[in-house]
Formats: structure tokens, C-alpha cells, sequence
């Protein structure tokens, strides 16, 4: 007989929020994971809308063929 393997920890795993640093579950039974909240989930799907996340570029250098028209 084989039995199915569960993803699920056999403990409940807490995390710390990534928007409010409080305690959340990390299980299907929390459709916010891994987020507390709906509230903490829509602060940290504001905040990518607003760029508020963008990762630093550095300039690129610029083209000495464009500045010759």
C-alpha cells in the first residue's frame, strides 16, 4: 500500500507577517498567507502598484552614436 505524501507541516508554522510583522499562519487554512490579513495583503499589493518595491538600476551608459544627429 502507498500512502500520498502531505505537503502540509504536521505542526501549524508561524511566520511574521511581511506587511505588519505579526504572527501569521502559513497553512491553506489561511488564504492570506503567508500575510495575516486581507488588510496586510492589500497594503503589500499597494505598495508594488505604487513601485514602492522597484529594484534599483544602474544608469546605462549613454549611446555616442545617439547624440550625433
Amino acid at each position: 500500500m502507498t500512502q500520498a505524501l502531505s505537503l502540509e507541516p504536521l505542526s501549524p508554522r508561524w511566520v511574521n507577517c511581511p506587511s505588519c510583522g505579526g504572527p501569521s499562519l502559513y497553512a491553506r487554512d489561511n488564504p492570506f498567507r503567508p500575510f495575516c490579513s486581507q488588510r496586510c495583503q492589500h497594503i503589500d499589493l499597494g505598495a508594488w502598484a505604487s513601485e514602492q518595491f522597484a529594484v534599483p538600476a544602474q544608469a546605462l551608459p549613454e549611446d555616442p552614436l545617439a547624440s550625433h544627429n
